[in-house]
């Protein structure tokens, strides 16, 4: 572990926002509490980084790594319509990438979702059912480490 991860603290909002699942080699795994949408944030596990750019090579590969891997996951585990990757930065500087499964059903489509809705937290068992079924399918997918 090096000094960048040792100092790596989540920004306070993704803190309050998301409820943490996991890690992956380099990204901390969250899931945004908006049972509205499958939403999972990546978080490189990196102190003091807001850009892609900020990363060496290497890092910048290994996140594209993870964000492709977990998008063809999530797709096929939810049958998406249309995945919606994005990095903004503008509300939460820390570098964050979102990766949504968008759906024709759901509120805010085909628009953003930022925005659109109020969201709606998950409830205790929505979170255990969702919860489970990311954890059971990214056993073993680029060595995720789950959260108790």
């Amino acid at each position: 572990m090096d000094e960048l991860e040792l100092e790596f603290e989540l920004d306070p909002r993704l803190v309050t926002d998301t409820i943490a699942l996991g890690d992956f080699p380099l990204c901390r795994l969250l899931l945004m509490n908006d049972s509205q949408y499958p939403w999972l944030i990546l978080v490189p596990r990196r102190a003091g980084v807001t850009e892609l750019y900020h990363l060496p090579a290497n890092e910048q590969q290994q996140l594209m790594h993870e964000v492709s891997e977990l998008s063809e996951t999530l797709a096929d585990l939810f049958q998406a319509r249309k995945m919606n990757v994005a990095t903004l930065g503008n509300m939460v500087p820390q570098l964050h990438i979102h990766v949504i499964v968008r759906q024709e059903s759901d509120p805010a489509w085909p628009g953003p979702v930022w925005g659109k809705v109020p969201a709606v937290p998950y409830t205790p068992e929505g979170l255990e059912r969702v919860r489970g079924k990311l954890e059971r399918l990214l056993d073993g997918e680029l060595a995720f480490e789950p959260h108790d």
